[in-house]
């Protein structure tokens, strides 16, 4: 069995992918800012605890607690997101910042944190979004989000290239609509054909199996537009 960290762990995605997992008997470390939900679902296999992607000392207990606890990380799913739905107009420099500190810089420190745990073997899986991905439908607002989203494609492929003699594989996963509480902040009221549940199951499968098939490629996990 596995040992898998999943952050923004408490809603959406993140919470279900957490259970499936554990359900497996895979080892889940779940991490997010409100350690809440975790916390309530009491399972054996789930360890977790408050952790924010902008905030620069939670990396060091991350690191403190892989050093003491597990020793080896296979699966690391950077899911955690941060969404400002505004024109761009109205979108202030600390808002866009406070995206990026999240979505862009906190997938790279936490990747940071974690890769010397990893064997060669292990899969670094980030969640972006259609929105990111060049070419695609793009809709007004989410200027911040889905930018942040497109420069983690790009880092995915870095990474992939600067590590692919010790491991481990980087791949993202580019998420179309899934019925999530931060697709109804970008889509008030849309109805997106995907829940949570499903699409957790897919990225379950691909963070296990996905690195045997792929390194530093980007799939679009998508049935619709949004």
């Amino acid at each position: 069995m596995a040992n898998i960290i999943v952050t923004g762990a408490s809603r959406g995605i993140g919470y279900e992918l957490v259970q499936l997992l554990a359900h497996e008997g895979h080892r889940v470390l779940a991490l997010s800012r409100n350690n809440g939900p975790i916390e309530k679902l009491a399972h054996k296999n789930i360890a977790g605890f408050p952790f924010d992607l902008g905030v620069p000392d939670d990396f060091q207990t991350l690191g403190n607690f892989l050093k003491n606890n597990w020793k080896k990380v296979d699966v690391l799913v950077n899911n955690a997101g941060s969404l400002v739905n505004k024109p761009f107009l109205e979108t202030s420099a600390e808002e866009f910042e406070r995206v990026y500190r999240v979505n862009v810089f906190g997938v790279a420190e936490i990747t940071k944190t974690v890769l010397p745990f990893m064997p060669k073997t292990g899969h670094v899986v980030t969640i972006s979004s259609m929105g990111g991905v060049q070419g695609s439908v793009k809709f007004p607002g989410l200027s911040a989000y889905s930018s942040s989203k497109g420069a983690v494609i790009t880092l995915t492929e870095l990474w992939a290239e600067e590590f692919k003699e010790t491991g481990p594989s980087f791949n993202v996963l580019a998420l179309g609509a899934v019925q999530t509480e931060m697709l109804e902040e970008a889509f008030p009221g849309y109805q997106a054909p995907t829940t949570a549940r499903e699409m957790a199951g897919y990225i379950k499968e691909f963070a296990l199996t996905g690195h045997r098939f792929y390194n530093g490629k980007m799939l679009q996990v998508s049935n619709s537009t949004p």
